[in-house]
């Protein structure tokens, strides 16, 4: 599957099907475009994600996220998103 890959606030990072992302949670955005990757199940991981929950979320929710390589649960996605680490 052809998977879009953008760069949100602070480690965030969002995957999904659509070219323009716009369908990725704005609470974590703004979203810039970052890489365009194939993955398939049972595939080795690529981008530090788990492919098989990467295709699931996306099937699921419509979209992955993930902070630092730590999946954001779908409770956090789809209500209200985690404070976010910032730089000193």
């Amino acid at each position: 599957m052809r998977v879009y890959t953008f760069r949100g606030i602070g480690r965030v990072f969002g995957f999904t099907r659509h070219a323009t992302g716009a369908n990725l949670p704005s609470e974590y955005g703004p979203w810039a475009t970052f890489k365009t990757l194939d993955l398939n199940r049972g595939g080795e991981e690529a981008a530090g994600v788990n492919t098989n929950e990467c295709l699931d979320d996306i099937e699921k929710h419509g979209f992955y996220l993930t902070r630092a390589h730590v999946r954001i649960t779908e409770s956090a996605a789809l209500t209200k998103p985690r404070p976010l680490e910032t730089s000193s």
